[in-house]
């Protein structure tokens, strides 16, 4: 296995999957690859907590 450069489906940057990450994918049962490079997968996260915290109220 060897690390892939995958594009972002948010922002369209390259960046690298790595053997590392596949093997914990694989390890997870995870079948798909990323669709969002880190930056963009950080930013997701954050609006999605905080839409949680919204409707709570």
């Amino acid at each position: 296995m060897e690390d892939k450069t995958l594009s972002c489906s948010d922002c369209g940057a390259d960046f690298v999957f790595t053997q590392g990450e596949q093997e914990f994918y694989a390890e997870k049962g995870f079948t798909n690859e990323p669709k969002r490079c880190p930056e963009c997968r950080r930013q997701r996260k954050q609006q999605r907590r905080n839409n949680s915290y919204d409707s709570q109220d």
